[in-house]
């Protein structure tokens, strides 16, 4: 009987050594951990900026009642849509005014293309590859 008490106390003894760990564990030491149960002074509370809000007019749409697929169509095809005066300064200094729904006739049967041939169509559908042979440079 002595040698299982003695046998069960250097048991509790070891596993209790575990407990001392340096990095965490039941005995170890807090130097240079947070307290959690420490209470610090948070910051001021701060007025938040105005940012020029202004209220909703009655009568007007609420921006989020828009469906947003509906509003990249408009804008894409000429809808309601309006050009910024950003938008508008440069295509005034790019010199002509773009025909009203020109990406609509972007589709059109008559909108004449450049037939490039097949072999472009090739070269685009190739599969990568890393022969050396099949590199191309530009001129300099």
């Amino acid at each position: 009987m002595n040698k299982r008490v003695v046998g069960a106390a250097m048991l509790s003894l070891l596993a209790l050594a575990g407990c001392g760990a340096k990095h965490g564990g039941v005995f170890a030491s807090r130097k240079g951990v947070p307290n959690e149960f420490e209470v610090g002074r948070a910051a001021p509370l701060v007025v938040p900026p105005d940012f020029a809000l202004v209220p909703p007019q009655p009568g007007q749409p609420r921006p989020q009642d828009a469906d947003s697929s509906t509003q990249a169509l408009n804008v894409l095809f000429g809808g309601s849509a309006r050009a910024t005066q950003g938008e508008s300064t440069l295509t005034t200094q790019a010199g002509s005014q773009p025909t009203p729904g020109i990406r609509s006739e972007a589709g059109d049967p008559n909108t004449q293309v450049v037939n490039k041939g097949s072999a472009t169509r090739d070269i685009l559908k190739a599969p990568p590859t890393t022969d050396p042979t099949a590199n191309a440079t530009a001129p300099h």
